[in-house]
């Protein structure tokens, strides 16, 4: 009898802002504008390195488009139905498809990890090594570095999305969330759920370590070399090709530990979301 009980959940309700349903359109065309003008700049960019003249065809815009196709399948898994949402009084989602889209957000950021610290190694190898930068990072090493950085995203959220695909939700079905996210699911659940929220705790760690190791020394190694070359003019030079870079991963690692590699108290969801909105619909 128990059994049967604990399946009666089969969708969720997405709270979403409820303290600012008097905002409700306003924020609807914010959100809408950024998420537009987020789609235009990376679609932009993807046919530029793909028709462009032989001079973009290099390892740093081939990683660009591919971090450019991420950030369109990011922002879209979220956005969409936060926009919704927003508009409608019906916020629901089937449990199969707040699993969808939680595998998918989570494997997509994991992957996007790993592909900005494989471009901060190719600028290691373009700044500090520029000689053998071109025999290196050849059109084949380079789309074996974004597979294993695709591939090792999708990996990595695997199997907590097995093991949260196997809980007991008995009810409340309301979820503390725009979307559907580890943290507010797993309060959800009337089944143990330790040992998946440590798992998630090391598995977002061991992506955002291995992640951030890989950039840091890279960085590090590349202010070493840029501080011996003489002349400012120089310093200025080698410091503009990665300054972009560096904007990118400071707002995403920022966000992304703040949320997912730091242990929070359970109803404390209202400021996560807010950070959620930023992470995954970022101002172009």
């Amino acid at each position: 009898m128990s059994d049967s009980n604990d399946t009666l959940v089969t969708e969720f309700v997405l709270l979403g802002f409820p303290e600012l349903c008097h905002l409700h359109v306003l924020l609807f065309g914010a959100f809408l504008t950024i998420y537009m003008v987020t789609l235009l700049e990376n679609v932009v960019i993807i046919v530029v390195v793909i028709r462009a003249s032989h001079q973009l065809h290099t390892p740093m815009y081939f990683f660009l488009a591919n971090l450019s196709v991420l950030e369109i399948l990011y922002t879209s898994v979220t956005v969409p139905k936060l926009l919704a949402s927003l508009l409608v009084l019906k916020k629901t989602i089937s449990f199969s498809g707040c699993l969808i889209q939680l595998f998918f957000f989570h494997s997509l950021g994991s992957s996007e990890c790993f592909l900005l610290a494989t471009m901060a190694c190719d600028r290691y190898l373009a700044i500090c090594h520029p000689l053998r930068y071109p025999a290196i990072m050849d059109p084949r090493l380079c789309v074996y570095l974004a597979l294993s950085a695709w591939l090792g995203g999708f990996l990595a959220s695997f199997v907590p999305l097995v093991l949260i695909s196997r809980l007991r939700f008995c009810g409340p079905r309301v979820l503390n969330h725009f979307f559907c996210d580890i943290s507010p699911l797993l309060q959800l659940s009337c089944s143990d759920t330790t040992v998946i929220e440590l798992l998630d705790f090391v598995a977002a760690l061991a992506v955002l370590m291995t992640s951030l190791l890989g950039t840091g020394i890279s960085y590090a190694r590349i202010l070493v070399t840029v501080l011996r070359i003489p002349g400012g003019a120089g310093r200025r030079k080698a410091f503009s090709t990665c300054a972009s870079h560096l904007v990118v991963v400071a707002i995403f690692y920022t966000t992304t530990i703040f949320l997912y590699a730091c242990p929070q108290d359970a109803s404390s969801f209202n400021f996560n979301k807010l950070v959620s909105v930023i992470s995954s619909d970022p101002p172009a």
